[in-house]
Order: structure tokens, then sequence, then C-alpha cells
């Protein structure tokens, strides 16, 4: 199973990876960051993530790390 780690500060709400996820893992939220963008949170409460990084890939930012 993989776990994904978002960079908060670094996210600039592109949702590029929300496209990516095929499981809907990755949704845009409701909050700011310092920057003043709206940043996507992970949200796999059962742990059911592939790990397959794509959404990792998309992110032209590098906001996100994935571990396996």
């Amino acid at each position: 199973m993989g776990k994904i780690v978002i960079n908060e500060e670094y996210c600039k709400g592109c949702e590029l990876c929300t496209l990516a996820c095929a499981k809907k893992y990755i949704k845009l939220g409701s909050e700011f960051n310092r920057n003043g963008y709206y940043f996507v949170e992970y949200c796999d409460a059962e742990g059911n993530c592939t790990g397959c990084a794509l959404c990792a890939e998309m992110c032209p930012d590098a906001a996100i790390e994935v571990w396996k």
C-alpha cells in the first residue's frame, strides 16, 4: 500500500494530480496556503492507495511524495 505526502506550501491547486489519481484519493481542499492557493488533500482513510505515483509525476511543483 502507498502513502501520499503533500507539501501544502508548494501546491498551487492546479488539480493535475486529481486527474491522474485513478482511485480519486486526492481532492482540492478548502483551506489556503501562505501563497493564497487552495491546496490538495489526500483523503484515503482506508489506506487503499496503490502507490503508483502518477500524482507525483503530474505535479509541476514537486509538491507530492509517494511512499510504498
